[in-house]
């Protein structure tokens, strides 16, 4: 497995204790993984492999300097525990790094930074640069200004989409467990998954949905969910342990190896579809809804039945079908109180009556992903 470009995640229970405060330990163990894999790069010349890491743990890192005891629920706290960890966190990846001569750059990400076009192009430009400049991007939802509708949720899914938006050869899911098992891992008698090749491989299996240090947001579940949504943007998954990250950057047999399922897409239309939360709907009539998700035109008005929701012009909308489900997603062109005086018109009726600023679509085809056929 000749991978160059590769984007490693480790969540927090790897980096951190699990009453909060990072485990210097585990840091330079990771760092000392991943600097080893890159090579002797760093900026003179081509190194061995690129590597961006998306790492959890601002939050957790910043329990213990805040005297809290647990993750809390709030999100207001979440934020101020990340605005206090971030800071620990790159500080610690910084002086790790640096004893190899490599340097970091934070990237912190939310959604409206990779669903909207400009947004998503620099995100691109930015960490190319870094990557070209022998740099290593250490990737972060940024939880100090996201707000429950504009979060990723878990960066597994987030490691998947950031895999895709650099054009990865290869994403590591780093965890706690050594790979997904076809059972509770700790019960005698199950075995893990060497290998999947697709869906149907994972049928039957019973999959965990919480970590074992209790610091994180995920688990086995929105793993393999990630390695799902990578996958089928044609992009390897290796899942494994942060213990076996060595290996899994060398291309050695270890934890579960996802393989792609689908092919690699050069644009932006994975986040809107797995990273985008809808702000309001559009109802569809059945000729809107064939012509979205069977044809390769825009959304017009004239195919509207009904809105719902409150949104702005460029923000994320579900596309509906009569019977109310979701058949696809795109950016949508007006705010929401503009469009129930558009419904069922033509954009040649509406330009006469309205101005010719009214000639348009409501979402184009460049902004719009089918969700289901």
């Amino acid at each position: 497995m000749a991978a160059r470009r590769i984007v490693v995640k480790v969540g927090s229970s790897s980096l951190t204790t699990a009453g909060g405060g990072l485990d210097a330990d585990r840091v330079d163990a990771l760092v000392d993984a991943l600097a080893k894999s890159l090579g002797s790069g760093g900026g003179n010349g081509s190194p061995d492999k690129e590597i961006v890491l998306v790492s959890s743990g601002a939050i957790a890192a910043g329990l213990a300097p805040l005297g809290l005891d647990r993750r809390p629920r709030d999100l207001a706290r979440q934020q101020a525990a990340a605005s206090v960890g971030q800071g620990l966190l790159v500080a610690r990846y910084t002086a790790s790094f640096a004893r190899y001569g490599r340097r970091v750059g934070q990237v912190l990400l939310t959604t409206d930074d990779t669903s909207r076009r400009a947004h998503y192009r620099n995100a691109r430009r930015t960490l190319d640069q870094l990557l070209a400049m022998g740099a290593v991007p250490v990737v972060n939802e940024n939880d100090t200004v996201a707000t429950d509708e504009i979060r990723f949720g878990d960066n597994d899914r987030l490691a998947a989409l950031v895999a895709h938006l650099v054009r990865a050869d290869l994403l590591v899911l780093l965890s706690d467990v050594d790979g997904l098992y076809d059972g509770d891992p700790s019960t005698p008698g199950t075995s893990r998954i060497a290998e999947v090749s697709g869906p149907a491989d994972l049928e039957g299996v019973s999959i965990g949905s919480a970590g074992k240090a209790g610091v994180g947001t995920g688990g086995m579940v929105t793993k393999v969910e990630a390695a799902r949504i990578a996958a089928a943007a044609g992009i390897p998954v290796v899942l494994t342990s942060a213990s076996q990250a060595a290996d899994a950057l060398r291309g050695r047999a270890t934890g579960t190896y996802f393989h792609p399922t689908g092919r690699r897409s050069a644009d932006r239309l994975l986040w809107l579809a797995h990273a985008s939360t809808p702000r309001g709907a559009l109802t569809l009539d059945e000729g809107a809804v064939r012509a979205v998700v069977e044809g390769t035109g825009s959304l017009l008005p004239a195919g509207i039945a009904a809105v719902e929701g409150e949104f702005s012009a460029g923000d994320p909308v579900e596309l509906r079908d009569p019977a109310g489900r979701a058949v696809a997603r795109g950016l949508v062109t007006y705010d929401a109180g503009e469009i129930p005086q558009l419904l069922g018109r033509s954009t040649r009726d509406l330009a006469r009556d309205l101005g010719p600023g009214y000639e348009r679509e409501v979402v184009h085809r460049d902004d719009l992903v089918v969700l289901h056929r």
